[in-house]
């Protein structure tokens, strides 16, 4: 008996851009009902490859065939009606609209001339159920968490029929339990007969959800490998091309002189609920300190007030003994601080500026970027060509613009303007979201070298193995307070989540030791 053919196969794709191929005869098969993976650097051409399957870029050649059957995917709108929907990384949402609305936008169900907003409300409400996707269809998108907006997203391409779910770097800006409830709902699609593209540099995830993966290297296809047969080395190795290391090199930290010093810190959110309250802390030379927490426990409000972004309420925020609190964005950069944001998009880039432009923004009113008020694009671009080049940022060249490059390498560059200033302190937040494990290595491999040079340097990340990786000292925040500081050494991943939880590290330790307990009686 025949093998039934696979619901999508994707025969020598080539995608060029000019004299560049983003894809060049790149083969995807994709089965029924499996999670297939879809791993590769920053800048291999694995969105450009599912751009190309959803309808939103054309193929320069080669062949798509959907059941076995040769298709031409020449929109969206096609991509919907061959029952394909993706997910985007950045999330395709009206904030003023309701998840509703949202989601039944350009395919409203229509009763005697108008939108059937029951309907489609009854409609989603059952699609929810069904595939435990639970979110409130009347809620705005603008009060409702990074979770649940991509719950929205999925049941907008469940709504339309989908079979085949593309999901692009789907748990970049999640929580770890966002993460497990995620893989959960996938693992459900595919029971159901969903076919679903995952793409993700996160090991881990691959390990624990999907079938096969399909390595892309360069714009080209490696292979395909079962991933229970294959292990985390394994996979990095054939992704990056080289033996990956997932540890960084370090010797034991010498902090020397305060540089960054926050007393008693008091910061609102948007709604003028205080979101960091009483808060104090240290950072000295030569150390790097991680802030681990849950997202929206005061981390990013935080940071802003430290970087000028917004106002503190009350207590200071020092440098090198100098009152910076309630500054303008410029005169804290001036005073020595460098800030790698979390929204790489929202703070960190103009997005529509060339490369070499966006490298030079936080320097370009200073000579040698500009002289006598006028810029100085002969030097803004060869500095930028240098930078690119120490950096490994994967461009075509420094001057397309800064949203043509994949999120790995916007935050590539980011990185690399922001330590090329050669600041006393150095600010990163959620510093390798979206990037892939060879860029993740490289990555912390700087900021090790910045805590070498005796800076200061404070990280805040989601990741609770990057903040054991490269953090000297760590402090857990929960509601805006300090839960407790520990050493990277002598903590585990359970104990940072009991503080997490907004456990003292007292009680935090009595739990893990009745735990310890329990599973020795056992």
């Amino acid at each position: 008996m025949a093998e039934a053919p696979y619901v999508i196969a994707m025969k020598n794709i080539t995608k060029a851009f000019g004299d560049f191929k983003a894809n060049e005869n790149i083969n995807l098969q994709v089965r029924r009902g499996e999670i297939h993976v879809l791993l590769g650097e920053n800048g291999a051409g694995k969105s450009t490859l599912m751009n190309i399957l959803s309808g939103l870029l054309a193929p320069t050649s080669g062949e798509i065939l959907l059941n076995g059957k040769s298709v031409q995917i020449t929109s969206p709108t096609v991509a919907d009606e061959l029952g394909i929907g993706m997910v985007h990384q950045h999330f395709m949402l009206i904030d003023a609209f309701t998840v509703a609305e949202n989601i039944i936008l350009g395919s409203e169900p229509i009763k005697n001339g108008v939108i059937d907003y029951k309907k489609a409300v009854k409609e989603i409400k059952e699609l929810s159920e069904r595939y435990h996707l639970s979110v409130d269809p009347e809620a705005l998108v603008s009060n409702i968490s990074v979770g649940m907006q991509q719950r929205a997203e999925i049941l907008k391409i469940l709504y339309r029929g989908a079979d085949i779910l593309i999901f692009d770097e789907p748990t970049a800006v999640l929580t770890p339990n966002e993460i497990d409830e995620l893989m959960e709902i996938m693992r459900g699609l595919a029971a159901e007969g969903k076919s679903i593209i995952l793409i993700t540099h996160k090991l881990d995830e691959i390990k624990k959800v999907a079938d096969r993966c399909t390595v892309i290297r360069r714009g080209k296809s490696i292979g395909t490998v079962n991933v229970a047969d294959t292990t985390h080395q394994e996979l990095a190795d054939l992704m990056v091309g080289r033996a990956v290391s997932f540890h960084t090199k370090k010797e034991k930290a010498q902090p020397k002189e305060v540089v960054l010093s926050i007393s008693n810190l008091v910061v609102k959110e948007s709604r003028g609920i205080e979101a960091v309250k009483g808060f104090s802390l240290e950072v000295r030379a030569g150390e790097v300190v991680g802030i681990a927490g849950i997202d929206g426990n005061g981390q990013s409000e935080l940071i802003q007030a430290i970087t000028g972004l917004r106002k503190a309420e009350s207590g200071t925020v020092t440098l090198n003994g100098e009152d910076i609190t309630n500054k303008t964005p410029r005169q804290i950069t001036e005073t020595g601080v460098s800030h790698v944001p979390e929204d790489r998009h929202k703070y960190g880039l103009i997005l529509d500026l060339s490369l070499a432009e966006n490298l030079a923004l936080q320097t370009y009113y200073r000579e040698p970027n500009s002289r006598y008020g006028v810029l100085d694009y002969s030097y803004i671009n060869s500095h930028a060509r240098e930078l690119i080049e120490e950096f490994d940022v994967r461009t075509v060249s420094e001057l397309v613009p800064a949203k043509s490059l994949s999120g790995g390498n916007q935050q590539k560059a980011i990185i690399a303007r922001e330590i090329d200033r050669n600041p006393d302190l150095l600010i990163v937040a959620n510093p390798t979201r979206g990037l892939d494990v060879g860029a993740i290595e490289y990555i912390h491999k700087r900021l090790i070298e910045q805590r070498n040079q005796n800076k200061a340097v404070l990280i805040v990340s989601f990741e609770l193995d990057e903040i054991l990786n490269v953090s000297d000292r760590i402090v857990v925040i929960h509601g805006g307070k300090i839960s407790g500081t520990v050493f990277p050494e002598s903590t585990s991943e359970k104990e940072l989540g009991l503080l997490m939880a907004g456990s003292s590290l007292e009680k935090a330790r009595e739990e893990l030791e009745k735990m310890k307990e329990g599973v020795e009686n056992a």
